[in-house]
């Protein structure tokens, strides 16, 4: 099977068109650099995404979050089920973890100083 991706680690935006044979890349063309090469590879076996949200306060307002590193595409869902029934108290500070290990090492982390 051959997959076809734009390249997302520089402006270029390379098209890059992967060979998959068992869940195995065995052909990789039209990368331009490296990067290219490590992003492909990443997206069509195991594609990651960092999820940004919103975690409500105590107080009601609501608080700008995201994972600190990118979790695994198909735990998204489960991710933003464990953000959804997290709160926090005030104040919280750029950065603060609200929920260690959230899914695959990452933790949940606060964006803004409130």
């Amino acid at each position: 099977m051959k997959r076809k991706l734009t390249c997302i680690e520089c402006p270029i935006g390379c098209e890059i068109e992967v060979g998959l044979e068992d869940g195995k890349v065995v052909s990789l063309t039209g990368n331009g650099c490296p990067r290219g090469k490590i992003y492909a590879e990443a997206e069509v076996v195991c594609p990651k995404r960092v999820v940004t949200s919103t975690v409500r306060a105590e107080n009601g307002e609501m608080i700008p979050v995201k994972t600190d590193k990118p979790v695994r595409k198909n735990a998204i869902f489960e991710v933003m089920k464990k953000i959804n029934e997290t709160t926090c108290k005030m104040p919280v500070a750029l950065g603060d973890i609200l929920v260690e290990n959230i899914c695959d090492d990452a933790n949940l982390i606060v964006t803004g100083n409130f």
